[in-house]
């Protein structure tokens, strides 16, 4: 008996299109129905949940400064990249946007703030041979960082108001950062500050000082950039050199002279006060500094009796090595720790004695100014009205030339730091926050594709587009 041909079609395994296609057309009208339903339902979902969300604002900041490879700043102290977040920079950053700087609002702008290191594949492939080779990767500092600043929507801060705290906020660290490390110490050139109300006795131990701190300063930054010279001074640091040296020569040794000459003092008494207590704490510091040298010498001299006795060591075991050895030499290697622990103590020697003998020298030049200050007040000598007059125009014009000097300091150092770290902080993307409008557009689309994919099954199932019977 044969087979119906209604039969056979239902045992046919083939997938018949044009039943799929007029399913299809038939479901059209449901399809874009339920897409249009998708689309409205998605938006008015994520318009009612944007206070709830997040946005993000973006920004990316490059730092290239001495050291910042090995994971420090200039001054040697650890770099962390979340010190862009401390609470100083928040707190500073909110004052000037104009904003409320209560520690409720600087704590959750602080948490909503994270920096993370942009590491590039090539460096990551780099890493992992290393680790497969049994090798050990050196530590890697990245050197631009991506600041994500991630806030509700409902938080009372607009896209651009979050833009602008974003850059604030690396403007303030930059300036942090070009405070301690660009301009002189605060405390660089306040002599004349620190001598406010002070005996004429002090100034002699404040003024020489701060002289003798300018030419190390000055001596330390000529030998650091020889051919540097200054666009707003037109100086270079040798030139500051020199003129503090003219400046201790001609103003400050008349003032000093004069003090000295005339035995200026407010309370000659008071003074000698004073000069009895410095000198007890330079006698005190002397015995310090002795012992100290006395330590070193002796160390220094074992240290030589030691060195004569690895170097005979090394003689003697050098007939027996052998040519195809690789094991290294005890002997070589007790010589090599022998010498650099020699030089180390020759250095702290040097220091010890040289700090003694400074001491030393401090302590007669005291002496002398004693002696001199006595012999006034046992001569009874009044200090006449002219004498204080030319005093104090020496004091004057001195205080003039400092004031002009440190300035010269200040511009000259302020353009070569400058210069050295221009580029030591650099934004290489200006921070940008996503827009509300293309996230609720992404919203709709979503739903949208949601829609068509329920539509699309719907008909191919055939449960939409059905003819009434």
């Amino acid at each position: 008996m044969q087979s119906s041909p209604s039969s056979q079609a239902d045992y046919d395994d083939g997938i018949d299109f044009a039943e799929l296609f007029r399913r299809l057309k038939r479901g059209i009208p449901a399809t874009l129905g339920l897409a249009s339903l998708g689309l409205a339902i998605a938006a008015a979902a994520y318009f009612a949940a944007s206070p709830q969300l997040a946005v993000t604002t973006n920004s990316r900041v490059v730092f290239s400064f001495p050291g910042f490879e090995k994971g420090t700043y200039p001054d040697g102290s650890k770099y962390s990249p979340d010190d862009l977040r401390s609470p100083e920079i928040i707190a500073e950053a909110l004052k000037r946007q104009g904003l409320e700087t209560t520690q409720d609002v600087q704590g959750k702008v602080r948490a909503a703030l994270t920096v993370e290191g942009i590491i590039p594949d090539s460096v990551i492939k780099e890493r992992d041979k290393q680790r497969a080779a049994g090798q050990t990767p050196r530590v890697y500092v990245p050197d631009e960082y991506t600041l994500t600043f991630s806030l509700p929507g409902k938080f009372p801060l607009t896209g651009r108001q979050r833009e602008l705290l974003l850059g604030e906020i690396v403007s303030v660290y930059k300036e942090k950062f070009i405070r301690t490390y660009v301009m002189l110490p605060l405390g660089f050139g306040k002599a004349f500050e620190s001598l406010s109300g002070a005996d004429y006795f002090d100034y002699d131990l404040v003024l020489r000082r701060e002289s003798q701190n300018i030419d190390t300063f000055l001596t330390q930054m000529s030998g650091s950039a020889r051919a540097f010279r200054s666009p707003r001074t037109n100086l270079s640091f040798n030139d500051l050199l020199k003129q503090n040296q003219l400046f201790t020569q001609i103003r400050l040794n008349e003032v000093l002279g004069l003090i000295r000459r005339d035995g200026l003092s407010k309370d000659r008494h008071l003074a000698m006060v004073k000069m009895d207590y410095y000198l007890k704490t330079l006698g005190d510091e002397e015995h310090r500094a002795m012992e100290e040298e006395k330590v070193v010498q002796d160390l220094l001299k074992q240290a030589q009796e030691r060195g004569q006795s690895y170097a005979l060591g090394i003689k003697s075991q050098t007939p027996q090595q052998r040519n195809d050895s690789l094991v290294v030499d005890q002997g070589l290697v007790d010589s090599l720790l022998a010498n650099d622990a020699y030089n180390f103590l020759v250095r702290q020697a040097l220091d010890a004695s040289l700090k003694t003998r400074r001491i030393q020298s401090d302590i007669a030049i005291l002496q002398e100014r004693r002696n001199n200050m006595e012999n006034f007040i046992k001569g009874n000598v009044a200090e006449k009205d002219e004498t204080l007059a030319l005093f104090q125009k020496s004091v004057d014009e001195l205080k003039k030339v400092y004031d002009g000097l440190m300035n010269d300091i200040r511009l000259t150092y302020e353009d070569y730091q400058q210069q050295q770290y221009s580029d030591a902080i650099q934004v290489s993307m200006q921070p940008r926050t996503g827009s509300f409008f293309r996230s609720l557009a992404m919203a709709g689309i979503a739903g949208l594709g949601i829609g068509l994919a329920a539509g699309v099954g719907l008909s191919l199932l055939g449960l939409v587009g059905r003819r009434a019977a």
